[in-house]
């Protein structure tokens, strides 16, 4: 079972059962995925469990007419669904909950029927006796036209048009009017009014050998489907068996003998009818080729009926005769009829004709003829199955004219894998539709889907691929053979798509050099970038010029040591809509309550400088787009830009630093803020450089080294994926980008961070200013020429003190500023470490408490974090 449907059966489960509240869905599903198995492990057995229903039910009768006609139905799972059942008739509390659960929601729905009923009493006026005739009629009509099976006609229509509307450029091919409009052709009976005038002479005067003989020449029509004289056929009904009226003036001996043959021709009429019907081009290769193997058997049958006419025209065949050859044939014709109408009634196609037939040859054994007789036929059914089973798993390739194969193939564009985030291209183009698996593929339908994929992925590429062990797919009733050629044919295929990929496209130098641009793996790369960018990303970002970053990105990388990438051309330049902060709570939020709200809340436009909207961006062509397609690189965007917003906030403290060196040659150091500035400043870059430190060497590059060695072990293209994406999901969790509370946090955190450079860069600025205006005052007057600029950077000064006049305030004020922002660091800091030491206590996660220990490194925080803890536990036990 997929993980889709185990998410989609559990939430379906508890919103029937309306249960709130508790670990929810998830933690069912996760239950349920820790003790889930590749293979069907257990095989159940129905017949027990069916006992204990049976003693268990009120009405035992409808129980067992209910399981039998949903056998003959052939519906998938029934007997592990009985299984299921008899375990919880065993389990007392399960048992009384369901109970419970069941009264509770019968009284819910009485209640609103109820309230429903008294608000309609009011405005409804009595149903006459005419009105309610007329309902009770509509009704019946309704019931008998449901409990009824649709005529053949609406069916193949039904089934043609589904077809059509899937493949709209292969429409089925239609038969003529007339083959359906001619009965005679059909080999069954002709029922009708009668025209033949009755008979001077009725059978039961004639003396008992002429009745003897006139009786063997009527089941002889019979049995082919004519009508005799004293044998008629009765009309059916839908998918009634055929019955027959023979002469009430017979001799009861003769008339015995005569209803014990008769079922023969109630078989023939059955399967004459079942391969007729069934030879219709909307019901698929597979019933098309157990219709023939049927066809088959039924002329070996008239070629016997022909060998009893022999020997009735030359007065040797008597009706004991006649019983005694047709006793062979009777029991291989009852079991073609029971195969025929379970097919029928079950509507199976396909898979699921393979699974009747499969499960209807394993119920024969013990008896030899029986499952020879089966085996025979699943042989001739499993053929054009088989078939398209061998080129989809030896080349790649679905040829399913009539929609009956396991895997399914939708039409989806493999060049949207790197523009949508939501294309589901692997998972989606070709999928499994279980219905369709026949029950003993059951356990290799995985291994199916992806050999064909595999394929199909190298053969969309140019390259034309046979799987070099090719040979034809039989079905046996031991398992081993065919299993074995599968199994052969996916190694195959799973060593030429990876070595195509690892070899060929180069996979793992490709992720090395994603490695290096968004994981900044090249610190000179990232210098020059960063110095020769800056100024332009502190522009609005609807200011940027695209082209002019792209040819800046460029000398980046020909100045510095990524030079020597040989895919350096394949990064790109993109300007996000929302900063890094808001991407990731918006992507947090996906499927949650919050999400409304937050989507609500970044409607207001906000102007984006350059430096919160920038990103890189990658050109990954098909193949590898499989693996690296978008929401791959958009998580590597996010850790990027989340890296990115933290190295360009290092950048700041450190000019603030470089700044706070010229402030030696004043008297600053003497007032009490500029101290108080300069430890605020080192904690803050103490902050941001380790946690940097973490991200990188105690995240990323461990994390990628397993991925590295995952990879050279990996061996197909699946566990190539799983180990990408499962590096990709450890890099985000263990840097806090999927912990929505922590993230908060943290954006805080760097808010400060980022005004408080601000700040000080305001005041160094016009603490600059100020000196220029001071040294002009004093210096000689400049020359003529000269003049007109000495005024105009005479007059700068002033205007941006008037400008920054909330930046440039007395000691006393500028005290309370840095108070203020190292209160704010502080607090955010420790709830930060707090939440830390939470999370990493109660989920497990280890590796962030590492960077506890990197910010607490001398025991500065630990007292007041265990006094946070104790006020914690205080509220809890409260």
């Amino acid at each position: 079972m997929s993980e889709f449907r185990i998410h989609h059966d559990v939430n379906e489960l508890l919103s029937l059962l309306h249960v709130r509240g508790g670990d929810g869905a998830e933690g069912y599903i996760d239950l349920l995925q820790k003790h889930r198995t590749p293979y069907v492990t257990t095989t159940v057995s129905a017949h027990s469990a069916k006992v204990k229903l049976v003693e268990f039910s009120k009405t035992p009768e409808d129980f067992l007419r209910k399981y039998e006609e949903l056998k003959s139905k052939n519906v998938r799972n029934l007997d592990p669904l009985l299984y299921l059942l008899s375990k919880l008739c065993e389990d007392k509390e399960t048992l009384q909950f369901l109970q419970q659960n069941a009264k509770e929601r019968s009284e819910s729905s009485a209640n609103t029927t109820t309230t429903t009923s008294y608000t309609a009493s009011q405005t409804s006026t009595k149903m006459s006796m005419q009105e309610l005739d007329e309902l009770r009629k509509k009704l019946g009509n309704v019931t008998a036209s449901s409990n009824a099976p649709l005529p053949a006609e609406v069916t193949r229509k039904m089934l043609r048009d589904k077809h059509n509307k899937k493949n709209p450029t292969q429409p089925n091919p239609v038969f003529p009017n007339w083959v359906y409009d001619r009965p005679a052709l059909i080999g069954d009976f002709i029922t009708g009014p009668a025209t033949a005038a009755d008979p001077a002479v009725t059978v039961g005067t004639l003396p008992l050998p002429t009745q003897e003989q006139a009786l063997v020449e009527d089941l002889l029509f019979v049995l082919i489907g004519v009508d005799g004289r004293d044998i008629t056929a009765q009309p059916v009904l839908g998918r009634q068996n055929r019955s027959f009226i023979v002469d009430s003036t017979l001799d009861m001996s003769i008339k015995e003998l005569v209803n014990r043959i008769l079922p023969v021709a109630s078989y023939y009429s059955t399967i004459t009818r079942f391969i007729e019907e069934k030879s219709s081009f909307e019901y698929g290769q597979v019933n098309h080729a157990l219709t023939a193997a049927m066809r088959n058997l039924m002329k070996e049958y008239l070629i016997l009926v022909t060998q009893l006419e022999h020997l009735q025209r030359q007065g040797l065949l008597t009706l004991q005769k006649l019983w005694f050859y047709i006793q062979p044939t009777m029991r291989t014709m009852e079991i073609l009829a029971s195969i025929a109408s379970s097919v029928d009634k079950g509507e199976c196609m396909g898979g699921s004709t393979l699974s009747f037939l499969h499960d209807r040859t394993f119920n024969y054994t013990g008896d030899s003829q029986a499952q020879e007789l089966c085996l025979y036929l699943t042989k001739a059914a499993s053929v054009p199955y088989f078939e398209i089973l061998e080129k989809w798993i030896y080349r790649g390739i679905i040829k399913d004219p009539y929609s009956e194969f396991m895997v399914e193939e939708h039409e989806l564009q493999k060049e949207k894998i790197q523009e949508d985030y939501n294309d589901k291209y692997w998972d989606q183009r070709y999928t499994i539709v279980q219905h369709r698996i026949p029950s003993f593929l059951q356990k290799m339908a995985d291994k199916i889907l992806s050999t064909g994929k595999y394929l199909n992925v190298v053969r969309e590429c140019g390259r034309d691929v046979t799987c070099p062990d090719a040979k034809e797919v039989l079905y046996t009733l031991k398992e081993r053979a065919y299993v074995e050629q599968i199994e052969k044919a996916y190694n195959y295929a799973s060593k030429v798509l990876l070595d195509f990929l690892m070899e060929e496209k180069e996979l793992v130098s490709r992720l090395r050099s994603i490695k290096h641009y968004f994981l900044m793996d090249k610190g000179d790369f990232f210098v020059h970038f960063m110095d020769l960018t800056e100024e332009e990303l502190k522009k609005p970002v609807d200011d940027i010029v695209p082209p002019r970053l792209e040819a800046l990105l460029e000398l980046a990388l020909r100045m510095s040591t990524a030079n020597t990438d040989p895919f350096k051309d394949d990064l790109k330049i993109d300007l996000m809509p929302h900063d890094v902060i808001t991407q990731l709570l918006r992507v947090l939020a996906i499927e949650t309550k919050q999400e409304k709200a937050i989507i609500n809340a970044d409607q207001t436009d906000v102007a984006l400088s350059g430096l919160e909207a920038f990103s890189f961006d990658y050109i990954v062509k098909w193949p590898l787009s499989l693996i690296i397609n978008r929401k791959a690189l958009t998580r590597y965007q996010m850790l990027f830009r989340h890296m990115f917003s933290c190295k360009h906030v290092e950048r700041l403290l450190c000019n603030v630093w470089i700044s706070n060196k010229d402030f030696k040659e004043y008297s600053l150091h003497s007032a009490k803020w500029f101290s108080a500035a300069f430890a605020l400043r080192q904690r803050m870059l103490n902050f941001v450089q380790n946690i940097q430190y973490y991200m990188m060497f105690e995240v990323m590059e461990p994390t990628w080294h397993i991925m590295e060695n995952n990879l050279k072990t990996a061996s197909n293209i699946d566990d190539v994926l799983c180990h990408h994406t499962s590096f990709l999901d450890n890099c985000l969790k263990d840097c806090m980008l999927t912990n929505p509370e922590l993230l908060r946090i943290f954006s805080k955190l760097m808010s400060v961070c980022f005004m408080f450079t601000n700040c000080m860069q305001r005041f160094t600025q016009s603490m600059r200013l100020e000196r220029l205006s001071q040294q002009g005052a004093t210096d000689e007057p400049p020359a003529q020429s000269e003049a007109a600029e000495d005024v105009e950077k005479k007059r700068q000064p002033t205007k941006f003190l008037s400008d920054h006049a909330d930046a440039v305030q007395s000691d006393a004020g500028l005290e309370v500023t840095i108070g203020k922002f190292d209160s704010n660091f502080s607090t955010l800091l420790l709830e930060l470490l707090d939440k830390l030491s939470i999370y990493s206590t109660n989920d497990c996660e280890h590796s962030m408490i590492s960077i506890i220990y990197r910010l607490d490194f001398n025991g500065f925080y630990t007292e007041r974090l265990e006094k946070m803890a104790v006020e914690r536990s205080q509220k809890a036990a409260a």
